[in-house]
């Protein structure tokens, strides 16, 4: 097996959509890691409300200045796809004691069938604690405010989408 780097980490999830919670994590394991992809997954047990393109172009444009920062899609294991790419970490957030069972368990599964790939975990910033994608949605399909939670481009794509939705109905 080639060598991995140490220096470069995965974030994966499925961004949908991205948060300023996301967005703090990435910009904080900066701090850790030469470069950080975010990897956007396809294959997800979550029903998504943005399609993989739309979810990729809104991360690419929130981190067009961030050089650092790579933006990519990925299916299949996670595990594969991370060492396909040459990293040795994956980057993962924990906002609350909830969050910590099933990150452990993907930790230890992944470290089961790659010992060489570390996950890495970085707290959530307390003032992003209470933020989640599935609560950024559910605000925007009922017309609340979602400014200053996440990217502008992002939240005009909420409300386009959203509004749509609300004129079918």
């Amino acid at each position: 097996m080639a060598e991995l780097n140490p220096r470069l980490a995965v974030y994966p999830g499925t961004f949908d959509p991205l948060t300023y919670g996301h967005m703090s994590l990435i910009k904080r394991g900066l701090g850790v890691f030469d470069q950080v992809v975010l990897a956007v997954a396809h294959s997800t047990p979550k029903k998504t409300c943005f399609t993989l393109e739309e979810r990729v172009a809104m991360a690419t444009a929130a981190f067009a200045d961030q050089p650092r920062i790579i933006v990519e899609p990925f299916d299949g294991l996670l595990i594969d796809y991370v060492t396909k790419r040459g990293a040795g970490a994956i980057l993962r957030g924990l906002r609350a004691v909830s969050d910590f069972e099933y990150e452990f368990q993907m930790a230890l599964m992944n470290r089961r069938l790659s010992r060489q790939v570390q996950t890495v975990f970085l707290m959530t910033d307390y003032q992003w604690m209470y933020l989640s994608s599935t609560i950024v949605k559910e605000v925007s399909l009922h017309g609340g405010n979602v400014k200053g939670l996440v990217p502008e481009a992002v939240m005009l794509k909420l409300q386009e989408k959203f509004e749509a939705l609300r004129q079918e109905s």
